[in-house]
């Protein structure tokens, strides 16, 4: 070990341990362990903005570790023993004290089963062949499942969204003169709204049209189409980091606050 990895890791574990104790004053032992840990590891994925370091790669394995053990254990308690195990034994309905339902018995459900010790195989290197065949049948049939329900979310409803009136509610210009309004819900606010989605996507889609050469009138259209392409790709982005930046003043107000006692949360 170089000489100064062992004083940086050295002065970390003092400053752990005074940030315990000074924490777990009272008798409050496990609660100070928990805001010094949770104080650590966010100093320590912190720390990659510095470099990759030993430190961030500890802190990285023991979140993903501790997340998959996590998930695995709520899958196991939510998903498999209150939906498969009453439906296709009475005895581990009784060892995981849970209702068997008999009326719902079926031998259909073996197969989920059968299928998921074939996944255990995979930690074989021998028999870990046999995995694939259920892996290839859960990726098929999820993939079919969600075709139809992404085919309809994300294909036909966003065409629907753009089948909106140019002319809201028109009852005539006088009608439109006399209740003019520059709310939100208001007529021409509105009229305006479905008229950027209607020249959006229009001028978007001939961005993707190859088949004609973009000049003229047609190449003006397709250019604004890429100026409506990089507003929305601007503002899917910018909404990413704004969730970003919200997690990264949570943690900032948790080491100043809870850890710190610099700031009141």
């Amino acid at each position: 070990m170089k000489r100064s990895t062992a004083i940086v890791t050295a002065a970390i574990v003092v400053v752990f341990l005074v940030s315990w104790l000074l924490h777990g004053q009272n008798g409050h032992l496990v609660d100070g362990l928990l805001v010094t840990c949770s104080a650590f590891f966010t100093l320590a994925v912190l720390s990659f903005l510095y470099r990759d370091n030993p430190v961030y790669k500890f802190a990285e394995h023991f979140y993903v570790g501790i997340s998959a053990a996590y998930w695995m254990c709520m899958g196991f308690w939510t998903t498999i023993v209150p939906n498969l195990i009453p439906r296709i034994s009475r005895g581990l309905s009784s060892f995981f004290e849970v209702q068997y339902n008999d009326a719902e018995y079926n031998f259909l459900f073996w197969i989920p089963v059968v299928f998921g010790l074939l996944l255990m195989t995979r930690l074989s290197s021998k028999v870990g062949w046999l995995s694939r065949w259920a892996l290839a049948f859960i990726v098929g049939t999820t993939a079919g499942f969600n075709l139809v329900r992404y085919l309809r979310s994300d294909f036909i409803e966003q065409i629907s969204a753009t089948f909106v009136p140019l002319l809201v509610d028109w009852k005539g210009i006088g009608s439109f003169v006399s209740n003019f309004s520059l709310s939100a819900s208001g007529q021409f606010l509105t009229m305006v709204g479905n008229l950027v989605i209607f020249l959006g996507v229009i001028s978007g889609l001939v961005y993707f049209f190859f088949s004609k050469e973009h000049t003229g009138i047609f190449g003006r259209v397709s250019r604004f189409g890429i100026w409506v392409l990089m507003v929305t790709f601007g503002a899917a982005f910018g909404y990413t980091v704004m969730g970003r930046i919200s997690l990264l003043v949570g943690r900032i107000s948790f080491l100043f606050g809870d850890w710190l006692h610099l700031i009141n949360n």
